[in-house]
């Protein structure tokens, strides 16, 4: 039994150092060590041994056993360091070849155009408000100074979705809304920026659903100098410091006087050309001071507080910054037109 003993361990040992790879280490450990080895079925012969040679028998198994471990371990970590080498060398990475080119995401031109103007108005003391898309008729129009059957609606085809809610046709629900939370106390001064639906037919020039961005001062002693003012300084910011701007008496439900705001063409400079329709002159915004009937609607006492409002269409802003001629190119999530704006920071 001894002899048995002596020569598993050196056949093991041998097997051992032979093995090429850790699945193969792995087979002689389960074959030498395991339950159904030589080894037990060796001891199992124990009880035919005298008391004097059981003990002997008994240690020298555990030493066979430690010798085989103690083996294996060894060509085991031997094994899985070359293992490690060998993958080193088969993933070495050239750091002199060059890079490949990530692509990276870019602001959309109307997010651009938002945030421009944002910035702006943010820096002369406005808080950007926002509200529901899916808006209450009566802060879409009645707040507006357009009760019900009011002609004016017509101005606006609407898609409704029962006969109190739609889809609201403008950002001025956001300004009604404001005014109401301030409970009849001023100041007021925000900018509206958000998406507005029409049922339209979409072309060149139209969509049924565009961007807007309004604008709203309510205060003691506002007037309509200090629209102008404020319109000058965007402007010249958007378009350039050399533009100018012209106010032409127009009509809106909840402004009073309301006028239209033209840009002087940047250009041609005011010549005449093909952009300004050889005016010199080029169309941005609808503003106007703030209806009485309005600030009253929302809580303003209209003898103590007036303002004044504006509201242009960010598409219409965006195609004239970037020369573009269908608005319906910055839906269509074309890549080859919106790479036009990539940014290189």
């Amino acid at each position: 039994m001894q002899e048995r003993l002596k020569e598993l361990q050196t056949e093991a040992l041998e097997k051992v150092s032979q093995s090429a790879n850790l699945k193969e280490l792995n087979d002689i450990r389960v074959s030498y060590l395991g339950k159904k080895g030589p080894i037990t079925e060796v001891l199992k012969g124990m009880g035919k041994l005298s008391a004097e040679e059981r003990p002997m028998m008994g240690a020298l198994a555990n030493e066979v056993r430690d010798a085989i471990t103690s083996g294996i371990e060894e060509k085991q970590k031997h094994l899985e360091e070359a293992a490690v080498h060998e993958k080193l060398a088969a993933e070495t990475i050239d750091v002199t070849l060059p890079g490949r080119p990530v692509k990276t995401g870019n602001h959309h031109p109307l997010t651009r155009i938002i945030e421009e103007i944002e910035d702006l108005f943010i820096g002369m003391g406005y808080t950007v408000a926002e509200g529901p898309e899916v808006e209450k008729d009566y802060y879409n129009f009645e707040a507006l100074n357009l009760p019900k059957d009011h002609p004016a609606r017509d101005m606006q085809d609407s898609f409704y979705i029962t006969e109190e809610t739609l889809l609201r046709t403008q950002t001025s629900p956001v300004q009604a809304r404001t005014m109401e939370k301030h409970d009849g106390k001023g100041p007021v001064k925000i900018i509206c920026p958000g998406k507005v639906f029409r049922r339209d037919n979409d072309d060149a020039t139209h969509s049924h659903q565009f961007m807007q961005i309004e604008g709203l001062v309510v205060g003691e002693n506002i007037r309509m100098t200090d629209l102008k003012g404020t319109l000058e300084v965007f402007a010249k910011k958007l378009f350039g410091e050399d533009r100018e701007i012209r106010m032409r008496p127009s009509f809106f439900p909840f402004t009073e006087p309301s006028v239209e705001v033209d840009v002087s063409c940047f250009k041609c400079g005011g010549k005449g050309c093909n952009i300004c329709k050889k005016t010199g002159w080029i169309e941005i915004l609808g503003s106007g001071m703030v209806h009485p009937n309005v600030l009253e609607m929302s809580g303003f006492d209209s003898k103590k507080y007036s303002g004044f409002a504006f509201g242009m269409g960010v598409e219409r802003i965006a195609m004239l910054k970037y020369g573009v001629e269908d608005i319906r190119h910055f839906y269509t999530n074309d890549v080859r037109f919106l790479n036009n704006f990539q940014v290189h920071e």
